[in-house]
């Protein structure tokens, strides 16, 4: 017997926290009963509805690494007809993106159909680390870098400690490019850690995600991970917890 919300994941469907937000608007059957406890167990034997799909509870997992593109949704679809992450990659699974990159944000996004990787990668506590490339408008001054780094309020919360190095500036142009590596992974919370003190994020692009990196990938291509990386991936979490 495991939670509903674990077995919903696990099914690749999606991850625990879309599966826990979609018990709550009664999205859910157990055996034909709508279900509205999170902390209900089912067995192998029941059968498990999710927004009118029966899950497949025994779904192979595949993990997919993109490098994504700019002007492309994270996202599994689109209201507005916009190229997903999930028109990129070849697989007839259903699997979506773990967290999100923007619009116009470039870089390492992991695909999977494994709801608790995704939930293990995703949770704040787990401190994964993300590292980012930034390309600013105008000169980073040196002691803003150490606000970054000390933590600042956005949003009405304290990031976490941070670390940032500037890459190269470039007084013609009046830009600078600095590597920020973060172990959060708020909406937006790159560009709004820049914008706290005082720079416009004119590019940016994730490079790695934990020890993931997108050596060998060209933009818009992507990669399967290896069982050795998945379980690498598994084992540093564990010890994070």
């Amino acid at each position: 017997m495991e939670r509903i919300q674990k077995v919903i994941a696990n099914s690749g469907y999606c991850s625990r926290r879309k599966a826990e937000e979609l018990i709550n608007k009664g999205l859910v059957k157990v055996n034909g009963n709508i279900i509205n406890e999170m902390g209900i167990k089912v067995s192998n034997n029941d059968y498990i509805e999710v927004e009118g799909n029966l899950i497949n509870k025994s779904e192979e997992k595949v993990y997919y690494l993109l490098n994504k593109p700019r002007g492309v949704i994270t996202s599994t679809n689109d209201d507005k007809n916009r190229k997903t992450v999930i028109d990129l990659i070849k697989d007839t699974r259903r699997i979506y993106p773990v967290g999100r990159l923007d619009y116009d944000t470039t870089g390492l996004l992991l695909l999977t159909n494994d709801g608790n990787l995704a939930n293990l990668l995703t949770h704040p506590k787990n401190n994964v680390e993300k590292v980012y490339i930034a390309k600013l408008e105008g000169i980073i001054d040196k002691d803003k870098l150490l606000q970054l780094q000390r933590g600042i309020i956005i949003d009405g919360y304290k990031t976490s400690k941070s670390k940032a190095k500037i890459k190269k500036i470039n007084k013609k142009s009046n830009n600078s490019v600095v590597e920020l590596i973060i172990h959060e992974g708020r909406n937006h919370q790159v560009k709004k850690m820049f914008k706290a003190i005082g720079y416009n994020v004119l590019k940016l692009k994730r490079e790695r995600i934990s020890f993931l990196t997108l050596d060998g990938l060209k933009s818009g291509d992507y990669r399967q991970l290896s069982i050795k990386e998945v379980k690498k991936l598994y084992g540093e979490l564990k010890n994070n917890c």
